[in-house]
């Protein structure tokens, strides 16, 4: 082999580098020679062969390196290594720091997101500023009428037509700017606008639930009057802070000044200062005196509860109204006083009430639309989250449940027994004599008809078939017999008990509770019910009591079934519990409650639908913008009382019409199936006649007030009667508007009762004890309505004069002449004056002249009708025929 071919190949790469194989010799490096490649010149023979073994070892050695250089690197990531991590953007949570310290953010994180928070607020502050314009005032006097529809769909009445006109400041006085600012915000000239403090306070009472009105300054009001929505949220108060903001901040003081007195609501139909002081003074705004503005200021509080002339809702009679503005108008002056804005030596100048001049209409609601918008506008309101504002700034239709032609028969029955029977150019006393009366649909709750009074037009505001405060007297009794007939007496056991059980109908028989004792007046004397006229009905049947309405006997049976069980009857019937008299005494059974005409009408209605009881309505639609509103469904019946029990009660009413000595006898003209009670009150201060049909329940109220005080006032002498019961005028209007009302209508009977053979007497009655040959199916032998007629009781006419008329317990009495035929002057003890109701030509609300002992029609003079002035429970309880 030639030299050349022995030559060693050239290292590569790491082989090269490699040092040489321990014990090997190693030539020095000084004169050494080296191949054509660069490497080391072959040594003595077998020097090949070792160089490959080293190299061989040497990639051994560098493999077994680089092994154990991952190990180490892997155990490396498996434990935290000395040196320092990676470093994050946000180091959250803290690589630094062990167990929960990790998860605490560092205080510069914390500043870090304060400070981005604040930025985003800001910015987002800014875009929103941007984006919002400033309100116009003239934008708001485009808002629309409401539309009222009879019940047909044919409009009854356009309201809401914005009666306003603006005004530049320069025709605004200062008194009425400095009025406002003084009641609404007196910072007004130096605050940006918003008032944070009241913000944050409306915000924790919508949490709440609670009212979030108050606290506004007069910018914020500015801004709400020109929202069209005026709900009471979150996001609608947040555009309110943001607008309020810009607004604060470009427009002038005198701007916003002007807009909001020309966008606020002064009652009466008008909206800004230059129709409030039309509507209240007759006068252009820049002729307003500053006790003027003051009272203009004060009505901005709310009209309804501020406007001297009174309002529409609850607790807004003209007496409370007036009371409320001339406190808040007195505060108004004194606080302008207060700061600075008018001198005390001015302010001295105003100390009489500024006299508003009479309301007028602003909307042509004449007859007895108004009162038909006022019921249904007070439903939307009660329904529905709409606020009065918005509702008048218009664009809703109404449709109504009102029967346009029984409202106007209504309306000319009344009108017609008025004009027949009173005479106020002649009588002094037929003057301020009122009339309500409203109808409702049985089993439906339909209002279909009203009458609230002489018209907007006339003066007269106050509905008088929607206003809780003239009590209902005897058309109460009903109430008590159903509650018995349902619960019983505390003898039946909880078993209901039968009309033709028998009480004590004699008059002053000492009223007992449950247990025998006698009860008690707030002056511990034994309390001594009374009956019209002081007839004595001996033993008699509760159906047979309620025809010839004694009283006593129902006193009796609300004591013996519970006062309480009488007022849950009459609540599930219909009544409002807010009406009732509060004081569960024996007066509470002959009606010393307050309810409404509306609210009679379909608690009668109850018993004409077998028991079944609907809510009254008048709403049945409200349509904005093409869109319904919720919350107008047809309400649901309800089972408020047996069925048999209602048809039981409507059989005994039937009776106060058919019955030989029924006091509704004058409703029998009607010519068909019908019920229903008389009621007359304490002093003769209201009659009432509730009647119903299948198809119809009307209600009808008579009374007098005091032009001054709006009391109720006795109605002695009214038309010329001794007095006016229920069975007279009241019972006349309701027969004359039936016939009209149910004209084309067949006859209906009402549902046939099942006999209630239940009979439980009074204490004061013996049970019936049958024969050895009587059997159990006998019970009938027991019952003898007549049984009166023959055993009457002595008249006091036939008396000895000299024996004293009045009794030693009897606190109201006063002893004076004047009794003829037996009527003892104040002997009633809070009873209806006493005297045979409405005796006129021989009548005794329906009964006939002859019926009490010697009642004639001179049997009531003027001795025996004055009482004295209410019975024994504060004058409410005993009247009643």
């Amino acid at each position: 082999m030639s030299e050349h071919r022995r030559k060693q190949p050239p290292s590569r790469g790491r082989r090269a580098s490699q040092p040489p194989a321990a014990g090997r010799r190693v030539a020095p490096p000084s004169g050494a020679t080296t191949s054509s490649y660069g490497a080391p010149a072959a040594g003595p023979a077998g020097g090949r062969a070792e160089a490959r073994r080293a190299q061989r070892g040497s990639r051994r050695a560098a493999t077994a390196s680089e092994s154990a250089a991952g190990e180490a690197s892997r155990a490396g990531r498996g434990r935290r290594s000395e040196d320092p991590p990676k470093k994050r953007f946000i180091d959250y949570p803290r690589s630094t720091k062990e167990g929960a310290r990790r998860w605490l953010p560092s205080w510069r994180q914390i500043a870090a997101l304060c400070v981005t928070g604040l930025g985003l607020l800001v910015g987002l502050t800014g875009v929103a500023l941007a984006l919002v314009e400033p309100p116009n005032e003239n934008d708001a006097a485009k808002a629309q009428n409401n539309v009222y529809y009879w019940s047909d769909s044919t409009v009854m009445a356009r309201d809401g037509q914005t009666n306003r006109q603006n005004v530049d400041i320069s025709n605004i006085p200062s008194s009425m700017q400095d009025a406002v600012i003084a009641a609404e915000n007196a910072t007004f000239r130096e605050d940006s606008g918003v008032d944070p403090r009241g913000i944050a306070r409306a915000v924790v009472n919508m949490a709440r639930g609670q009212d979030t009105q108050g606290g506004s300054t007069i910018t914020q009001q500015f801004v709400k009057n020109n929202y069209l929505s005026q709900d009471q949220t979150v996001t609608r108060k947040a555009k309110e802070l943001f607008i309020s903001i810009k607004v604060g901040s470009t427009m002038k003081k005198e701007k916003i000044m002007q807009g909001y007195l020309n966008t606020s609501y002064y009652g009466r139909g008008a909206y800004g200062i230059q129709a409030a002081a039309q509507a209240y003074y007759g006068k252009d705004a820049k002729e307003l005196k500053p006790d003027e503005s003051a009272l203009l200021t004060t009505v901005l509080k709310g009209a309804d509860l501020y406007d001297p002339a009174g309002g529409e809702g609850p607790n807004s009679s003209p007496q409370q109204n007036r009371a409320r503005a001339e406190k808040r108008w007195a505060w108004v002056l004194d606080r302008q006083a207060e700061l600075g804005l008018m001198e005390q030596s001015e302010r001295d100048k105003y100390r009489k009430f500024p006299e508003p001049i009479e309301r007028r209409d602003q909307n042509s609601k004449t007859g007895q639309v108004g009162y038909l918008m006022a019921v249904a506008k007070a439903e939307v309101l009660r329904k529905t989250s709409i606020e009065r504002k918005q509702l008048d700034r218009g664009g809703y239709q109404i449709h109504t449940t009102f029967d346009r032609k029984k409202v106007e028969q209504m309306e000319k029955s009344v009108n017609k027994v008025r004009e027949a029977n009173l005479k106020p150019d002649e009588r002094e006393v037929d003057n301020f004599v009122q009339f309500g009366a409203a109808s409702v649909e049985p089993g439906t709750g339909k209002i279909v008809a009203l009458y609230g009074g002489e018209g907007f037009d006339k003066g007269h505001y106050t509905n008088n078939a929607n206003t809780f405060g003239v009590p209902v007297g005897s058309v109460w009794k009903p109430f008590v017999l159903a509650a018995a007939m349902e619960h019983g007496t505390h003898k039946s056991s909880g078993q209901g008990i039968s009309p033709d059980s028998k009480y004590d109908g004699d008059n002053k028989i000492a009223i007992k509770n449950q247990d025998g004792s006698e009860f008690l007046d707030d002056k511990d004397e034994v309390f001594r019910q009374v009956n019209m006229n002081d007839k004595d009905w001996g033993p008699i049947t509760l159906r047979k009591a309620m025809e010839v309405s004694a009283n006593t006997p129902f006193v009796q049976l609300g004591m013996d079934v519970g006062m309480e069980k009488v007022r849950d009857t009459a609540r599930e019937v219909g009544i409002k519990e807010e009406s009732m008299d509060g004081n569960l005494n024996p007066s509470f059974a002959l009606g010393t409650s307050t309810p409404s005409a509306i609210r009679m009408a379909d608690a009668y209605a109850t018993f004409a639908a077998s028991g079944s009881q609907a809510e009254p309505f008048a709403v049945t639609r409200v349509v904005l913008k093409g869109n319904d509103t919720p919350g107008f469904e047809k309400p649901k019946r309800k089972t408020a009382i047996d069925p048999n029990v209602a048809n039981n009660v409507t059989e005994v009413l039937e009776g106060v019409i058919t019955g030989e000595e029924g006091t509704g006898a004058g409703a029998r003209s009607l010519g068909r199936p019908a019920a229903g009670k008389t009621g007359t009150t304490d002093g003769n201060k209201s009659a009432w006649w509730v009647g119903y049909t299948p198809q119809l329940s009307t209600s009808v109220t008579m009374f007098r007030t005091d032009p001054e005080s709006k009391e109720l006032k006795s109605m002695r002498g009214v038309g010329g009667f001794p007095s006016i019961a229920g069975g007279k005028l009241p019972t006349e209007v309701w027969t004359t508007y039936m016939k009209a009302a149910l004209k084309g209508e067949p006859a209906k009977a009402f549902p046939k009762a099942q006999p209630i053979s239940n009979l439980v007497n009074s204490d004061a009655i013996p049970s019936p004890t049958p024969t050895p040959s009587e059997t159990a199916e006998e019970p009938e032998e027991t019952e003898e309505p007549e049984e009166p007629k023959e055993t009457p009781s002595p008249s006091p006419s036939t008396e000895p004069s000299e024996e004293p008329s009045c009794e030693f317990w009897d606190v109201t009495c006063n002893n004076t002449g004047g009794q003829n035929q037996g009527q003892q002057n104040g002997g009633s003890d809070g009873q209806t004056g006493g005297e045979a109701e409405g005796q006129d030509a021989g009548t005794t609300d329906g009964q006939t002249g002859g019926t009490d002992t010697g009642q004639t029609t001179g049997g009531n003079q003027t001795g025996g009708g004055n009482t004295g002035g209410g019975g024994l429970f504060g004058g409410r309880g005993e009247a009643n025929e």
